[in-house]
């Protein structure tokens, strides 16, 4: 199967290589994270691996455990029997030193048409970014009933993401103990 089989729009890879297509509504959202090379790993395994969607709240069945180039993925939101599905392919991942994320592109029965990717960055200021770029147009009579609630909700959950991101990277810095995380086998107080 290839990356681009069962997609619902055209422009497959437009995330990665650019510009956005035109007659979608665009996203574009950036925000740091943390910094140190810890903070980024964590943030870029967080993302590849479906454990940022899951701590945000979604609900994510993957046909594989990490993304790769045609994974099938189906993000979920929602309570109960109010739940929407969002059906997507991965369409292209980076695993690179500094650059790590994926795109995924909407499938028949997805609410809406287009391509959304996740990327963190580790600056060479040692900051690390998160970034989410999406285009995207209504392909359910219910995201065409919403109008510009859609592209509201998306930027909330982009920010949302980035959140828990944030989170995620300080647990690292921290070892997850809430504090700084000690080197070696003493803590500097303890002597």
């Amino acid at each position: 199967m290839t990356s681009t089989e069962g997609l619902n729009y055209p422009q497959a890879g437009a995330t990665r290589l650019g510009p956005l297509p035109d007659g979608y509504h665009h996203l574009h959202h950036r925000t740091r994270i943390g910094r140190g090379r810890p903070a980024f790993e964590t943030a870029g395994a967080a993302v590849t691996s479906w454990r940022m969607h899951r701590a945000s709240g979604a609900r994510v069945d993957a046909s594989t455990t990490r993304a790769e180039p045609g994974s099938a993925v189906e993000v979920s939101l929602g309570i109960g029997p109010v739940r929407f599905r969002a059906p997507c392919r991965v369409i292209w991942t980076a695993y690179e030193r500094d650059r790590t994320g994926f795109a995924y592109g909407t499938l028949t029965g997805h609410p809406e048409r287009g391509e959304e990717c996740f990327v963190v960055e580790f600056g060479d200021d040692g900051s690390v970014w998160f970034t989410v770029m999406a285009f995207s147009r209504p392909d359910r009579w219910y995201t065409r009933l919403a109008g510009p609630l859609v592209p509201l909700l998306q930027r909330l959950y982009a920010r949302r993401l980035g959140a828990t991101l944030r989170r995620l990277a300080a647990e690292a810095d921290t070892g997850g103990t809430g504090g700084p995380r000690w080197s070696g086998s003493r803590h500097p107080s303890t002597g």
